[in-house]
């Protein structure tokens, strides 16, 4: 029987060296041997279509679109699409304001969700590459031709940005812990850009060829299924970590939580109906960064459970003592995000961690008994602007109005700026 928890304890630890140390290793050491080199150039500027799928944004939808229009990109090359989903506060008349002619904004009768509001924006948009963005993610004026530029290369089908989190005055443990997992997530992006194929987006700030298009399913992720479709079409997906989006994380746990337990439950499900598009080199990404992740409360009790009953051995005596320190501080951690203080790191990580891996299998449980995210609530407390907007000028002037309310969309003469000088 001791052979056995033996064997589980080191079970647990493997698996949880290779997701977190491991598949970063071998995608260093692949790299050595296979590298993708796109033949970017800033010249190229092809016709471009910002995609916004807006539900109840009247928090952020007025300087989002103020901000967009003014991206340094050519002004007869940007058009801007927004589709209201059924919005039920101040959303539609702030998008009847707008009177750019570089916009255009559909509303939907009928709440469908966010796919279904896409969906019906690529048939109206005219560019040949689209631009998917969130209602409350600020997004840097010369973003758009940073990842633009790559698409020079035509075997490039995909690019995404880097997700950024606000620092504010209060950093709370769940904001903590977002920007630990978020700067992991760009580590993993970088090094799978490297051979060509970052496995899955940031919603917040991707781009990809109108022609790899394809309708979205209602109950996945966007940015999970599109860049599916497109590593099976063997285009490249590039990872460009200047171009960023920067929102407010969340410093409520609960909202952190309910937010990761519906990616998980759509990653599950999208994973099973896109099975035969994930083969050879991307198979194995999402089989080391994705499956074995969402089961990694599996390893975490494998390690408790036999440490706990090997505890005779000094060796494993110890790792159990360590294992309590661990969950003492996670609990530590739950307990100063329950009361909304302040947090630090050393609790902060181990908390954000084991909420993080709860989530995943809660939403992979949710996967395999049937619920589905067509429509889901965006986090009330990420919302709104925030007080310090990544542009430059006079653009930075205007849109600092925009965000402290003494300039209306309308009134903003964005449209009436020319692009700024690279």
């Amino acid at each position: 029987m001791t052979r056995v928890f033996e064997f589980l304890f080191w079970l647990g630890v493997v698996w949880l060296g290779y997701v977190y140390l491991g598949y970063p290793a071998l995608l260093w050491f692949i790299g050595l041997f296979r590298s993708f080199h796109a033949e970017a150039s800033d010249s190229y500027l092809p016709k471009v279509s910002v995609l916004i799928s807006a539900r109840n944004e009247q928090k952020d939808i007025g300087w989002k679109i103020a901000e967009t229009l003014a991206w340094n990109y050519p002004r007869e090359l940007l058009e801007v699409l927004v589709a209201s989903d059924a919005s039920e506060d101040g959303t539609d008349e702030i998008l009847a304001n707008v009177s750019d002619p570089r916009f255009r904004a559909l509303r939907l009768q009928e709440r469908k969700g966010k796919n279904e509001a896409l969906n019906r924006l690529h048939e109206l948009a005219r560019g040949e590459l689209l631009f998917f963005t969130d209602a409350n993610s600020h997004i840097e004026s010369a973003c758009l031709r940073k990842m633009v530029r790559h698409f020079a290369d035509s075997r490039v089908g995909c690019v995404t940005g880097a997700e950024r989190t606000i620092r504010e005055e209060e950093e709370f443990v769940a904001t903590i812990g977002t920007r630990a997992f978020l700067d992991y997530e760009s580590l993993a992006n970088t090094l799978e850009s490297r051979l060509g194929s970052v496995l899955v987006c940031d919603g917040s700030v991707f781009c990809i060829r109108s022609s790899l298009f394809s309708k979205l399913q209602p109950e996945l992720a966007n940015d999970f299924e599109l860049p599916i479709r497109i590593g099976s079409a063997e285009r490249a997906i590039l990872f460009d970590p200047s171009a960023a989006s920067y929102e407010k994380a969340t410093s409520d746990p609960r909202e952190e939580f309910r937010r990761k337990r519906r990616i998980c439950c759509q990653g599950v499900i999208g994973s099973w109906r896109l099975r035969h598009n994930l083969h050879g080199l991307r198979a194995w990404q999402f089989f080391s960064r994705k499956a074995l992740r969402w089961l990694g409360i599996l390893p975490l009790a494998l390690c408790l459970v036999s440490s706990a009953f090997l505890v005779s051995n000094p060796f494993y005596a110890s790792a159990l003592a360590l294992q309590v320190v661990f969950y003492g501080l996670t609990s530590l951690g739950w307990l100063v995000a329950a009361r909304k203080r302040q947090g630090s790191r050393a609790t902060a990580f181990p908390f954000y961690f084991v909420m993080v891996n709860i989530a995943a299998l809660t939403g992979f449980l949710d996967a395999l008994f049937g619920r589905r995210f067509n429509v889901w609530e965006s986090p009330a407390h990420s919302r709104g602007p925030r007080t310090e907007v990544p542009l430059q000028g006079e653009k930075s002037r205007v849109a600092e109005a925009i965000v402290q309310g003494t300039l209306t969309v309308a009134q903003s003469p964005y449209t009436e700026l020319e692009p700024e000088k690279r």
